[in-house]
């Protein structure tokens, strides 16, 4: 056995020794297309040449400065690619190491956008079930998994309450219309804001297009204007976490343009850097930091790896390489492909129930059945089994259990990386189904 925590520490999981574009390969040779991007990070797959010449060019100059005493180069230009251009208002950055802390920064900088308003009052946060928004207690506390929240409930904040995402699959009601049920949805939010006093409330937080814990749920039209109309009639702000989604996943830079909506705080990671380096971080709205700039001036957080000079070199490539390459539009093309793919493989299929998401962010919900929507006994692990059998067949997908309240329901999400060819989707969707098909037999 290892020595090395690994997540599950029953057995040891295989060893990735390389990785060469979609592909990574195994102690044992074995070539594995990464189709999930690991959890949708790697957007240009593995090693590609500019980015690791970019990393060794900034190791050669400047491998750590804190960001107490210096900036660097590479974080000041990855900021001005991301919001010089000002995009929806959107004016700085803070970078970091992760997602989960660039929710912790998100909920930090909005709390003390307020101290610097003068309204001290204000320290409550809606979030909603079933989302996640990363693995430190206070990023726990905003996420609505039920599963990973359970062992650490008494140590969560009570500051975070949670309503119900726009999950049409299963929340929305028989004979409800799209707008019905996003009005419903709306009301609940407000209601929350009454209930806990409207003045109380610092932000509310979402994912964009749910990740993990629901797999690549997508929001109705008109969804997130609703909820930002509540939020704008109380002053609250809109946080929208796009850790998973974003920078480009789902076919433009930011999955917010999709929705008519802009951010007051966004959360950005995964492709952001695409794995070559840790890195998170957040993109603020010039609004908000007209208050930091006209108060106290300072932003009352960091870290030690904050706005790494490495990681930042990194990222900047991955952006730079996303825009030469023009591989947001291909995201889109090869996302409509991939989508075609799994409705013809899996649109009749009678184990599943919901096919969902947009770019290359696509999941599939397995039902029991497919009429009454039921779910498989959760003690069969049936994610893991699709997740076994794919990489028996040389495919690594991203399976997750407990979808619909942390217990019961399976889903599996593939999100291959930006510059995947229509070959290569094809032959995922191929192999993603031999898997299911091998799964649901050994049941």
């Amino acid at each position: 056995m290892s020595h090395l925590i690994h997540r599950s520490l029953h057995a040891d999981p295989p060893l990735a020794l390389r990785g060469e574009g979609i592909h990574l390969y195994d102690q044992d040779g074995r070539a594995i297309i990464d189709a999930s991007g690991g959890a949708a990070v790697a957007c240009l797959g593995h090693g590609h040449p500019k980015v690791i010449e970019a990393i060794k060019a900034q190791l050669d100059t400047l491998s750590y400065a804190h960001t107490a005493l210096f900036s660097c180069e590479s974080a000041e230009a990855l900021a001005d690619v991301l919001v010089g251009h000002e995009p929806g208002g959107l004016t700085h950055a803070y970078f970091c190491s992760s997602g989960s802390e660039g929710n912790e920064a998100a909920i930090k900088l909005a709390r003390q956008y307020f101290l610097e308003l003068g309204q001290p009052q204000r320290t409550r946060f809606i979030a909603r079930r079933q989302s996640y928004h990363g693995n430190t207690l206070g990023a726990l506390s905003a996420g609505g998994n039920a599963m990973r929240r359970a062992p650490y409930q008494p140590l969560l904040s009570p500051a975070f309450s949670h309503v119900s995402p726009c999950y049409a699959y299963r929340g929305q009601g028989e004979g409800e219309s799209d707008e019905q049920y996003v009005t419903r949805l709306a009301g609940e939010l407000e209601a929350e804001f009454q209930r806990l006093g409207p003045d109380t409330v610092i932000g509310f937080m979402a994912e964009t297009v749910v990740g993990a814990t629901l797999g690549c749920a997508t929001a109705l039209p008109g969804y997130f204007p609703a909820m930002k109309a509540v939020c704008d009639r109380h002053g609250a702000l809109l946080i929208l976490d796009e850790v998973m989604s974003g920078m480009g996943r789902c076919g433009t830079m930011h999955t917010w343009e999709q929705e008519g909506v802009v951010p007051d705080i966004q959360i950005v990671a995964k492709g952001l850097g695409g794995g070559y380096q840790p890195i998170g971080g957040i993109l603020v709205h010039g609004r908000v930091m007209g208050a930091f700039l006209q108060g106290s001036g300072a932003f009352m957080h960091g870290h030690t790896y904050q706005a790494h000079p490495v990681a930042c070199a990194a990222a900047l490539a991955v952006q730079r390489v996303i825009a030469e390459e023009q591989l947001l539009e291909n995201a889109r093309e090869m996302g409509a492909r991939l989508e075609q793919r799994l409705l013809e493989r899996f649109g009749n299929h009678r184990h599943i129930g919901d096919i969902r998401g947009r770019g290359l962010f696509w999941a599939v919900e397995f039902v029991a059945d497919r009429a009454s929507k039921a779910v498989f006994d959760p003690a069969l692990k049936l994610n893991e089994r699709v997740k076994m059998e794919g990489y028996a067949r040389g495919l690594a997908c991203y399976p997750m259990g407990g979808t619909i309240d942390g217990r019961q329901g399976d889903h599996a999400i593939l999100a291959p990386p930006y510059n995947v060819t229509a070959e290569q989707v094809d032959t995922i969707v191929e192999r993603f189904g031999a898997a299911v098909e091998a799964a649901l037999e050994g049941l």
